[in-house]
């Protein structure tokens, strides 16, 4: 269609600022048609169109305006409608934006075409008193809107919602005002994992990204978790069960993930790599393992000819000059990991059942806690929510409702706490104590393995030792707690159990009698307890009852090392 070039140019502006009004008549379209009708009837031609949804933030919103305004301006076009000046602008300083553009040309005109008003460079002063009016109220309608979605979201937290769209790893269920984000699979598992991996120490950033990408963790559209937005999900309490609004933290009512231990350990590593950032291309498998026997410093490792050689750093004064090989230290552990390890396979299939017989009892304790935290937690929130209406009837003051509120929050978050740190199996009780002397026994295999990364190895390192020193190329050791028990007891049991080669002794085929191990039943059993086997106490320093030695990450990794399963599905 050609332009006819006596008509005057006219641009339309189309903004709905919620659902509400699109589904009560103010919709895009409504506005659109009235608009090209209205400038149809009084010979305007529309050159562009700006339609602003109700999606749209404030700051697209106010972007639209300025593109708006700055086109009118390049194009020479005069004209402006709108259906209502609540539909322009609703701050003061858009208003007077909108003053300069009509007073600079005698030509240029605002239409508010449902209040039947023009805005020009001739508007009577009583027409102006109406336009700074109709903006004040639009004004104020934004501002108390505002002001009640700030009090709807602080009443949502203080009975522990969350007023915003869930985490990575949760989903939103229930109707509006009734809302609450739950876990769902697979994603909390693998940020479950997240959390895990990153506190072991073994991980940067960029390779738990990685990792993580081909576990199958996806961001909500689809796509790889990048690293600082993984920098984000790390350092966010609400997968500890707690909500951080305006800088300020507050207990929730979602499912943790994760326990207390785990986010602060995890919180510790990420600061401290964020002040000392590393930057190097390869990643030593000793690198921070080992300290130097003489002056206690960090062993510093660098690349030779293909090779990893080991020195102290020298940063306090010490004697020590000499360099050693990676596989020097590798040849002088692998024992170690052989002097733990169970020499025969009947004694650790018998540890499991053991285990579980002795601790059966502990295991039903365990849940009768867990019911009772629940219970309690269940009567918090009940406290709330009828302090809540007594607050809303007038029977208790603000002042008495935030002091109250705080104490129970502080309470529930307690029982939160301790909840979490039972852990999501009970089986994982006595997995722990089982797992460690399966571990022992396959180390230098999953060392050794092709499919292990430098991560894999260095999480090993992790679970085993709990330090390594260098003296003179001589590597000396103390155990994590569950290895040092087991460097006690162990050698003692392979001595004695010991599969016989003699036929004619009792035991000929080989593998020695149930009802010789039997025999140290009680000895053995005493030892089980879970405080004395839980390799990550020293490591984690977490609580014993969290379990994260034996997590369903840490089994799935050795077992893929061992050839057993895939590691990825």
């Amino acid at each position: 269609m050609n332009k006819n070039p006596n008509k005057i140019k006219c641009i339309i502006y189309c903004r709905v600022s919620s659902k509400e009004q699109a589904d009560e008549g103010y919709s895009l379209d409504s506005q659109d048609k009235l608009l090209k009708e209205y400038a149809e009837k009084h010979g305007f031609e529309v050159v562009k169109t700006y339609r602003i949804s109700e999606s749209a933030s404030g700051k697209q919103v106010r972007k639209s305006f300025m593109e708006m305004m700055a086109y009118a301006s390049k194009q020479r076009v005069s004209t402006v409608l709108c259906e209502k000046i609540d539909r322009l602008t609703r701050n003061l300083k858009d208003a007077a934006i909108v003053d300069d553009w009509v007073k600079e040309d005698s030509k240029r005109e605002i239409h508010f075409v449902k209040e039947n008003f023009r805005l020009n460079s001739d508007t009577k002063a009583h027409d102006n008193f109406i336009w700074d009016m109709k903006v004040a109220v639009a004004r104020f309608y934004t501002n108390n809107l505002s002001e009640e979605v700030r009090k709807g979201q602080k009443e949502k937290i203080a009975q522990g919602g969350y007023p915003s769209q869930a985490k990575l790893g949760y989903k939103t269920i229930g109707e509006k005002g009734h809302k609450k984000h739950i876990p769902v699979e697979p994603k909390a598992s693998l940020m479950r994992e997240a959390f895990e991996l990153y506190a072991t120490g073994n991980y940067s950033l960029k390779a738990l990204v990685e990792t993580m990408y081909k576990k199958g963790l996806r961001n909500d559209e689809g796509n790889k978790v990048l690293k600082s937005r993984m920098h984000e999900l790390l350092s966010d309490p609400f997968y500890l069960g707690k909500i951080r609004w305006n800088g300020e933290i507050y207990p929730g009512e979602h499912e943790a993930l994760i326990s207390k231990g785990v986010f602060d350990e995890v919180q510790a590593k990420i600061v401290r790599q964020y002040k000392n950032p590393q930057y190097k291309k390869h990643l030593p498998t000793f690198k921070a393992k080992i300290t130097c026997g003489e002056c206690g410093g960090t062993i510093t490792w660098e690349i030779q000819k293909g090779h990893w050689y080991g020195h102290c750093n020298h940063y306090k004064a010490c004697s020590q000059r000499e360099y050693v090989r990676q596989e020097n230290v590798e040849e002088q552990i692998f024992p170690l990991f052989d002097g733990v390890a169970p020499k025969v396979e009947a004694i650790t299939k018998w540890l499991e059942n053991a285990v579980v017989a002795k601790h059966a009892n502990e295991i039903n304790k365990r849940e009768s806690m867990r019911v009772e935290l629940n219970v309690g937690r269940g009567k918090i929130k009940r406290w709330q929510e009828k302090m809540y209406e007594d607050k809303l009837d007038g029977k208790i003051t603000e002042e008495f409702y935030e002091r109250k509120s705080r104490e129970f929050s502080a309470e529930d978050e307690m029982l939160l706490s301790n909840l979490t740190e039972l852990g999501d199996d009970n089986k994982k009780y006595y997995e722990a104590g089982y797992s460690i002397h399966e571990l022992a026994q396959h180390a230098v295999e999953i060392y050794n393995s092709k499919q292990a990364t430098t991560e894999n190895r260095r999480m090993l390192l992790s679970y085993i030792f709990s330090d390594l020193k260098l003296n003179s190329r001589k590597i000396s050791h103390n155990f994590t707690y569950g290895f040092g028990f087991l460097a006690d007891w162990m050698p003692l049991v392979n001595k004695n159990f010991e599969p016989t080669k003699n036929p004619s002794i009792n035991g000929a085929s080989g593998v020695v009698l149930d009802s010789t191990i039997e025999a140290m039943a009680p000895e053995v059993q005493d030892n089980f307890e879970p405080q004395k086997t839980l390799i990550l106490r020293h490591d984690l320093k977490v609580r014993p009852s969290n379990h994260d030695n034996c997590s369903a990450a840490r089994t799935r990794t050795w077992n893929h090392l061992l050839n057993r399963e895939p590691l990825y599905h």
